[in-house]
């Protein structure tokens, strides 16, 4: 059975510790695959303004380009908004009936956990990858069986540090990949102006 890490979020726009994060889970022999879930609208972030789906969506492929253990997933684009994990997980299951899904999240989502819809279901059916956060210290020994942390490293800035270092007119260029940052410009993203 393949196994399958999904990595959800608004990566809006996906960055450099986005991809850091996903190579240290990939190189950890845990996953077969680990899939950027790129979310429409996340219900923790009603009100936060994104750039189009198929826009972040696009660098995200853009960023995962030549590498065969990650890959860009729009398959919550056709799901009710806002994105509930427990209703995306239980359609996953049924579209890919031979894979194993885990859960990828950071530690600060742990600790937000319990406000999740439907957490009980989600813990008890799917296994939980969290990575740590600065501010956020997990005790191993208390997380549940099927739940682990995992060594990665801790990236210092956000995709929001990225949009507003972009609008300030900073360059960010050493924050996201190459091809995002050569998106960004072409089409003035976020702001861009060069």
């Amino acid at each position: 059975m393949k196994r399958i890490g999904l990595f959800g979020g608004s990566f809006n726009p996906i960055h450099l510790g986005h991809l850091a994060l996903a190579k240290a889970i990939c190189d950890s022999e845990m996953l077969d695959e680990l899939w950027f879930m790129v979310s429409p609208q996340n219900p923790f972030k009603v009100n936060m303004t994104l750039l189009d789906d198929n826009k972040r969506l696009e660098m995200v492929k853009l960023a995962v380009e030549g590498n065969d253990k990650l890959v860009a997933c729009d398959f919550e684009f056709e799901m009710p908004r806002p994105s509930y994990t427990y209703h995306t997980l239980n359609a996953l299951r049924k579209v890919y009936p031979d894979c194993q899904f885990e859960l990828i999240i950071g530690a600060d989502n742990w600790f937000k956990f319990t406000h999740w819809y439907k957490h009980e279901e989600i813990a008890a059916q799917t296994p939980i990858i969290i990575y740590p956060r600065t501010g956020f210290s997990i005790d191993e020994t208390t997380l549940p069986q099927s739940t682990k942390l995992v060594e990665a490293p801790l990236f210092p800035f956000s995709s929001t540090d990225v949009r507003e270092a972009i609008s300030k007119g900073e360059d960010a260029s050493n924050l996201v990949p190459e091809p995002v940052w050569d998106l960004i410009k072409k089409e003035h993203l976020y702001g861009y102006n060069s």
